[in-house]
């Protein structure tokens, strides 16, 4: 059985880290009124941190990935959660987050949510761009 935290638990730390962010930015917006690569690129780090935290939190991988792709049974035995496969092993990437589920039954399931490598390199993208304009405009002014 799929634990609540599994399910909700990425996007809800996603959307926390993001809304914890909000402060702080609209505080330092409204004070130091930064231009607009700037702001953007604070965000697209934002969002790429957010990401990955939201990766990297889920999968859990780095502490018991065994416990992230399948419940323990009585003898030991990871099995899938509803059917009967047997877990046979797991591979955990750190970047972008991954934890790939390989089962007896010869098929693989990603345990990491679809949105987060998308989302963090959009946010990496954003930031990058962003910075390269800003020091290509400072060049531009001296």
């Amino acid at each position: 059985m799929v634990s609540l935290f599994a399910v909700f638990g990425p996007p809800a730390i996603t959307v926390l880290l993001l809304a914890v962010g909000t402060f702080p930015y609209a505080l330092w917006v409204t004070r130091r009124k930064p231009s607009r690569p700037v702001r953007w690129a604070v965000l697209g780090g934002a969002a790429a941190i957010a990401a990955y935290g939201a990766g990297t939190v889920y999968g859990m991988a780095f502490t018991n990935p065994l416990d992230v792709c399948a419940d323990k049974t009585g003898a030991g035995v990871y099995m899938d959660a509803g059917r009967d496969y047997g877990l046979t092993s797991v591979s955990v990437e750190s970047f972008p987050p991954s934890l790939t589920c390989h089962w007896t039954s010869g098929h693989s399931t990603e345990a990491v949510w679809f949105w987060t490598a998308p989302l963090m390199y959009a946010g990496l993208a954003c930031s990058v761009v962003c910075c390269a304009s800003l020091l290509i405009n400072r060049r531009r002014n001296r």
